[in-house]
């Protein structure tokens, strides 16, 4: 896989999205520390995948050799902002809570394995390294204002 600031960025996100499902599911019940954790992965999983849908995948829908894994990842994203959502009507401490993120957790797992093991260095070749740079700075000035959006935006609220 390239080097590139871009693909650098989103695996530097998705390790931190590990780390974060991992501590998430250590927890037990309705705890202050599950709320808080999960609260904190919705806004990330969310500002991430706005900022790498307007950046990444925009560029990668306007080539057609890459539109159809873009397309393929943009809907595993609104699977995850379905889930996300599913999480937030929960109780949190039932046994249907942790079923759901569980679910959820292997589903967005798959997601970004898929990312970085196939489509990360499909891109890369197709890309190049003016593009790259140039998606790697909109996605690191969007992810900020996504992740104030998502402070106020519940997942599937429609934007602005």
């Amino acid at each position: 896989m390239a080097d590139a600031r871009i693909f650098e960025d989103l695996k530097t996100d998705h390790d931190r999205h590990r780390e974060m499902l991992e501590r998430i599911a250590e927890t037990h019940g309705a705890s202050d520390e599950r709320k808080t954790l999960f609260e904190d992965l919705r806004k990330e999983l969310q500002a991430h995948a706005a900022a790498e849908e307007e950046s990444l995948y925009a560029t990668m829908l306007a080539q057609p050799d890459l539109r159809d894994e873009a397309r393929h990842s943009v809907s595993e994203h609104k699977e995850i902002d379905d889930f996300l959502g599913e999480l937030l009507e929960i109780d949190m401490s039932s046994g249907a809570w942790l079923t759901k993120f569980k679910e959820m957790r292997h589903r967005y797992l798959h997601h970004i394995d898929e990312e970085e093991e196939e489509m990360f260095p499909e891109a890369a070749k197709s890309l190049s390294a003016k593009a790259e740079a140039k998606i790697a700075e909109v996605f690191e000035s969007r992810k900020p204002k996504e992740l104030a959006m998502a402070e106020e935006d519940k997942p599937g609220d429609e934007r602005d």
